[in-house]
């Protein structure tokens, strides 16, 4: 088997682990940055490993709808068609049918919605989102769940959670057997903890790879999602990845490493630094404000990334004022190389048992 998974060390609920695919290592906790169609927005390949950054994910719903996967699958998979190296996870597409999708309509079968590019009317299934995943050929596959909105409507969470579960089952059949994939599980059940655990019982049941926290970071608090984790911390198998989909900034994630989380994935450093947004060790800054122009100090000289040593932020002020392409480049390598600090921060304080030092010391500053 070219897969695995090692616990390697927990301190407190925080883990040590190590995730082995037939491409390579990753090391967690771990951050993903978001290749939503085959590209990180703004950076090279050559950039992204620059950046330390051992895994990317990409996007079936905006890859089944352009280019299509057939253009992707003739060239071999993602890793061809992107000239990646990295291990790929893939999510499934439920989110993006519940966020961006139009006309929906959810039936025991799949969904059927119309494109939100240009209205064409698609059908997803279990089945179907596996079938694209294989021929993507990512390393870490999604199951397809239905991914609701927030809502306190109980009845309504739980019948959305039980119809995840058998789409669930669906989609392991369809996944068969490979032993150089992961599939990866997702529970769902809203903020509703005895929905959460009785989902991943039937999770459990069923038996994944790794098991995803699904269905957060979709209107909740922060403290209604570090409750719904603590109420997992101690169910979810200890020999499996654990991941959280879709979040989040550095105090989500330094707040759900704390909680047992192993991998993450947002499109926040991407996307704030596209409209000049920083995060740094100094706190979070946005190069759009007048005093940077006089600021000739580095953006930030302790995370080793040229964005973000070999830049002033006068300059950068500059760049993002006058709209430049630079500026979202410059600062997406920065936010993504931050993020990657963070991580390896993370890591290195579980392995000498300082986790929850590091996590009083940086929290506040960096949930702000």
């Amino acid at each position: 088997m070219s897969i695995s998974f090692h616990l390697m060390k927990e301190d407190g609920c925080a883990r040590l682990g190590k995730i082995k695919t037939k491409r390579g290592d990753i090391d967690t906790p771990a951050f993903m940055p978001v290749g939503t169609q085959a590209t990180v927005k703004g950076l090279t390949n050559e950039q992204i490993v620059n950046t330390t950054s051992q895994i990317i994910l990409c996007n079936t719903y905006h890859l089944y709808i352009r280019p299509g996967i057939e253009r992707i699958y003739r060239m071999g998979g993602l890793h061809e068609f992107m000239n990646s190296n990295l291990p790929i996870l893939t999510d499934s597409g439920g989110f993006q049918v519940m966020s961006l999708s139009k006309n929906t309509k959810i039936t025991e079968e799949g969904v059927y919605f119309n494109s939100h590019v240009d209205g064409k009317k698609i059908f997803l299934s279990p089945e179907i989102s596996i079938a694209i995943q294989k021929k993507l050929n990512s390393d870490i596959v999604m199951v397809f769940d239905e991914c609701p909105k927030y809502s306190k409507d109980k009845d309504l969470i739980e019948k959305s959670s039980n119809l995840s579960l058998r789409w669930a089952q669906r989609s392991k059949k369809e996944f068969g057997i490979n032993r150089d994939k992961f599939l990866f599980g997702i529970v769902q059940g809203g903020v509703f903890n005895d929905l959460r655990i009785d989902n991943l019982k039937n999770l459990l049941d069923i038996s994944f790879d790794g098991y995803a926290v699904g269905g957060l970071a979709v209107g909740e608090s922060q403290l209604e999602m570090f409750e719904t984790l603590d109420c997992l911390k101690n169910e979810l198998p200890k020999d499996k990845p654990r991941y959280l989909m879709g979040t989040g900034t550095p105090g989500d994630i330094l707040g759900s490493v704390k909680r047992g989380i192993d991998m993450f994935d947002c499109v926040l450093p991407s996307r704030s630094g596209r409209t000049g947004l920083a995060y740094t060790w100094n706190g979070k800054i946005n190069l759009r404000n007048s005093k940077y122009a006089t600021d000739d100090t580095a953006l930030d000289e302790n995370v080793n990334c040229p964005a973000s040593t070999d830049y002033s932020k006068n300059y950068l002020n500059h760049l993002v004022n006058t709209n430049e392409i630079l500026a979202s480049i410059l600062l997406t390598w920065h936010n993504i190389a931050f993020y990657q600090d963070l991580m390896s921060k993370i890591r290195y304080n579980i392995s000498i048992n300082n986790f929850e030092n590091f996590y009083k010391k940086n929290f506040e500053m960096l949930n702000n």
